[in-house]
């Protein structure tokens, strides 16, 4: 049974993977002709829709004071930030760089848990998160062809992303995460839409480009959806690497669709981020086996 749900894990988290890498490159074909305010407007719309009808299903409204906060609040914001940076960035990098880069954010929630939320944090994983910084210098390639202000926002995205994560660990189980969702989803979509004008003006929407930010509305969803089941069931130490199949997608789908070549600077970075990242998996699942086996030898408390 155990090893059944690893199995389900694994396979959830592939396709989470796969629904991401694929939003991405759906957002990034339309930023040459609308503006990154326009497609948090759109998309966010979709989605939200989506989402309200879950919402309603499963009864997950709480007054609209719970938004207040601070942890919920500080991780709408953050939300809204790094769909900013991350859209802005898509339109002007690669999209196998953006998403090296973006395998940086296991590191950079290990490090924000160490500094801010006081977790524990050995010698091992410290070195194994400067290893992985390291190798996202690698991908910026510090200098005038590679440390690029879309690179930099990319980067940006990581800070936002992952204290967005640190945001959602301190929010109480009274919660549901349904709530979450549709009230990120509704701030978002107004954060574009008050964009719009000050990034450059409403934009006619073609068929085809209306069909590809509903694509990626869907397949975001499907993504939220498919990585909270990948993470219910099994061990997370087994599952959690699969994330990295998300770069063989991005780099498949900008060769074949956007005539991208990724370069040996690039692939080097992605091997020390991925080596980094998957060795503190690693040390977190000892981590983890360590705390269990103190648990069962202390015995009940009577």
């Amino acid at each position: 049974m155990h090893s059944s749900a690893n199995v389900r894990g694994i396979v959830f988290m592939c396709l989470a993977m796969v629904s991401f890498a694929c939003n991405d490159a759906l957002v990034k074909s339309v930023t040459g002709v609308m503006n990154t305010g326009q497609i948090m407007f759109v998309r966010g719309l979709l989605t939200t829709l989506m989402v309200l009808g879950f919402a309603v299903h499963f009864r997950a409204f709480r007054p609209v004071r719970t938004i207040l906060r601070p942890a919920i609040l500080l991780r709408i914001v953050m939300e809204a930030l790094a769909s900013i940076t991350y859209i802005s960035a898509l339109g002007q990098i690669q999209l196998a760089n953006a998403s090296a880069i973006m395998q940086a954010l296991p590191l950079a929630v290990t490090l924000g848990a160490a500094l801010f939320l006081r977790e524990p944090v050995g010698w091992r994983r410290w070195t194994a998160i400067a290893i992985g910084f390291l190798g996202v210098l690698i991908v910026l390639r510090p200098g005038p062809e590679g440390f690029t202000p879309a690179a930099l926002t990319v980067v940006a995205c990581v800070f936002c992303t992952s204290t967005r994560d640190l945001c959602t660990r301190r929010i109480g189980s009274d919660v549901p995460s349904l709530f979450i969702t549709v009230t990120t989803a509704i701030v978002t979509t107004l954060v574009g839409l008050l964009l719009i004008v000050p990034f450059g003006g409403w934009q006619p929407m073609s068929s085809t480009s209306l069909t590809h930010i509903a694509g990626a509305s869907i397949l975001l969803m499907l993504g939220y959806q498919t990585i909270v089941l990948a993470m219910r069931d099994g061990d997370i130490s087994v599952i959690a690497p699969f994330r990295y199949t998300s770069l063989l997608w991005s780099i498949g789908i900008g060769i074949f669709f956007f005539a991208e070549t990724p370069d040996r600077w690039m692939l080097a970075g992605v091997a020390i981020i991925v080596g980094s990242g998957l060795y503190t998996f690693y040390r977190e699942s000892l981590r983890g086996r360590k705390a269990v086996a103190q648990r069962s030898l202390a015995g009940p408390l009577e």
